[in-house]
C-alpha cells in the first residue's frame, strides 16, 4: 500500500511523495467549502486540462443530482496484492478524515471526498495495458467542484505537514484562474478522426463460450460472465473531453465517470448502480438480461415484451436479484424491492431491472457493502468462486477496472459506486473497449457475440460521435 500527499506550492500540480504511517498520524486534513456561481461541470473539466492533465476525475449520477469534478491529488491511497484492499482503503480514509480541521465541511457531495475504483479481480495476472492502475486507487482532489441538487460548491483540500507553505488560499486562487479559462463550448474534432478497429480474437472467444456452455451443462458451474476486448487506433490523440461530452449527450440515463491516472484515462457511461449509501439508507440495482432496441416504437415494445417473458433472461436476472437480496438482508434491518423486474431502456439496449432499498444495520459501511456486492452474478457469474476461477482460466483479456466498482465516499461514509461497464481505457491515440455477457446452459456463441457488439456501441459512438460505428 502506498499513501501519498501533496508537496509544496511549487509542486501544486506536480510531484507527490510517500508517507509513513507515523508521519500520516501527525498530518492535518485542511478542507474548506464555499458556495459558488453556477458552473458547467463538463466545461470546468475541460478548463482544468492545462494544469491538471492526468489528474482529473469526473462523476455524475443519472439524475444529475450529484456531479463531482476533481483536480489534483491532495492525497492518494493505492493498494496492490492485498486480499484486504477494501478494508485498507476504508481504514486509511477514516484515519485521514478523523484529522480534518473542520467537521462542518463534511456534507453530502461536498467537503473531503475520496474518488476512485478497484480492479475486477486482484488475483488475475496484470498486463501492461493496466500498468497505471492498481487493485485499488483512490484520490482526494485538491480542488473539487460539486454540483449538488443544482447548487455549485468548491471544496479545497490540503494535507498539511510541518513547514508546508501550501495553503487553501492558493488553491482557491488557482480555481479562480481555471474558472476564467472555461470555454464557451467544446470543440468537436473527434468525429473527424479516422481510426482502425480490431477485435481481439472473436473466433477464439466464441469457442470459449461454447466450452463454458458444455461445462455448465455438466454441472460444474451455473453461470459465467465472459468479456472480450476491442481496440481502436486513431490518427491523432483522443479527446477525453469530447468523449465525455458525447457520453453525456448520448447516455443520459447512465453514471458518467472518468478517472485520469498518469498517461491513461478510464472512462465510461454505466447504467448499473452497485450501491449508494446516504445516512442509513442503502440502495442497489439488479441489472441482468438484455435485448436490443427497435427502430420503431412498435418493434421496440415487442422486443421489451419478449425480454420480460424470456426464460433464459428471467433466470439470469433472478440469480442476480437473489444474490443482492441476500447481501442486503445480512447488512440491513429491512429491505424492499418490486416482485417483478422492470425494463430499463438505454440508447442501444434494454435491460431487466430491479431496484432494492434497505435500511443499514449499525456499523455497516459503504465500502463494506461494495466488498459484499462485488462481483454480482451479472458481472462474474454463479457460484461466484467457481465462476471467477473459470474466467481466469478462459478469458482472453485482463479486465483491469472494467466491470469493477468505481465511485466515491465522503467523510461521513456517504457515497455511491457504479459498476464500470460500457467503458474503455484511453491512452493518447489508442482506446481499448470492453463488453461481456452472461453465459448459461442455453447460450449460443453467435448470439452472445452479437450481444457484446450491442454493448460496445455506447463507447464506439462516443469515440466517433456517430450513432452507428458501421458508418465508418
Amino acid at each position: 500500500m502506498v499513501l501519498k500527499q501533496s508537496g509544496s506550492m511549487r509542486e501544486l500540480v506536480g510531484k507527490k511523495h510517500s508517507l509513513t504511517h507515523d508521519k500520516q498520524m501527525n498530518n492535518v486534513l485542511e478542507s474548506r467549502v464555499i458556495e459558488t456561481q453556477e458552473i458547467d461541470p463538463l466545461l470546468f473539466f475541460v478548463a482544468g486540462k492545462s494544469l491538471f492533465k492526468g489528474e482529473r476525475t469526473y462523476w455524475a449520477d443519472p439524475s444529475l443530482n450529484t456531479i463531482l469534478v476533481g483536480f489534483g491529488r491532495a492525497y492518494e491511497i493505492e493498494v496492490n496484492g492485498s486480499s484486504n484492499r477494501f478494508q485498507e482503503v476504508e481504514s486509511d480514509w477514516k484515519r485521514l478524515v478523523s484529522q480534518v480541521n473542520d467537521k462542518g465541511t463534511m456534507k453530502y457531495g461536498t467537503g473531503p471526498i475520496l474518488f476512485g475504483g478497484f480492479s475486477f479481480d486482484p488475483l488475475r495476472s496484470r498486463t501492461a495495458l493496466w500498468n497505471e492502475f492498481s487493485d485499488a486507487t483512490f484520490v482526494l482532489p485538491k480542488i473539487l467542484l460539486s454540483v449538488v441538487n443544482g447548487k455549485c460548491y468548491f471544496t479545497f483540500n490540503h494535507v498539511s505537514t510541518v513547514g508546508d507553505k501550501e495553503s487553501l488560499a492558493n488553491l482557491e486562487r488557482l480555481s479562480n484562474q481555471i474558472v476564467k479559462q472555461i470555454p464557451k463550448q467544446i470543440c468537436h474534432t473527434q468525429k473527424d478522426l479516422k481510426y482502425e478497429k480490431s477485435e481481439v480474437n472473436p473466433e477464439r472467444w466464441m469457442k470459449s463460450v461454447q466450452d463454458v456452455v458444455d461445462e455448465i451443462k455438466n454441472g460444474e458451474v451455473e453461470k459465467v460472465v465472459l468479456a472480450r476486448e476491442m481496440n481502436l487506433t486513431f490518427t491523432e490523440e483522443i479527446s477525453t473531453e469530447e468523449v465525455l461530452f458525447n457520453l453525456k449527450e448520448q447516455q443520459p440515463m447512465s453514471y458518467l465517470f472518468a478517472f485520469e491516472h498518469k498517461n491513461a484515462c478510464f472512462i465510461g457511461a454505466s447504467p448499473e448502480r452497485l450501491v449508494k449509501k446516504k445516512n442509513s439508507t442503502i440502495k442497489s440495482t439488479c441489472l441482468a438480461g438484455s435485448i436490443g432496441r427497435g427502430n420503431t416504437m412498435e418493434i421496440d415494445q415487442k422486443l421489451g415484451d419478449e425480454l420480460l417473458h424470456d426464460q433464459k433472461n428471467l433466470i439470469e436476472h433472478e440469480v442476480v436479484v437473489s444474490m443482492i437480496k441476500d447481501a442486503m438482508i445480512e447488512s440491513c434491518e429491512t429491505i424492499a424491492s418490486p416482485d417483478e423486474p422492470q425494463l430499463l431502456k438505454m440508447r442501444h439496449i434494454q435491460h431487466l431491472y430491479t431496484p432494492i432499498k434497505g435500511e443499514a444495520k449499525s456499523g455497516v459501511t459503504l465500502l463494506a457493502m461494495v466488498e459484499k456486492l462485488h462481483p454480482t452474478p451479472a458481472l462474474g457469474g454463479f457460484p461466484s468462486d467457481k465462476a471467477l476461477e473459470k474466467i481466469r482460466e478462459v478469458e482472453l483479456l485482463d479486465r483491469g477496472w472494467y466491470a469493477a466498482p468505481i465511485g466515491w465516499v465522503d467523510g461521513n461514509d456517504n457515497g455511491e459506486f457504479a459498476v464500470a461497464i460500457r467503458s474503455g481505457l484511453l491512452r493518447e491515440k489508442e482506446a481499448s473497449l470492453f463488453a461481456g455477457c452472461g453465459i448459461v446452459a442455453d447460450s449460443e456463441p453467435i448470439s452472445e457475440y452479437s450481444e457484446t457488439n450491442i454493448k460496445f456501441k455506447p463507447m464506439l459512438s462516443a469515440l466517433g460521435g456517430l450513432e452507428d460505428e458501421n458508418n465508418r
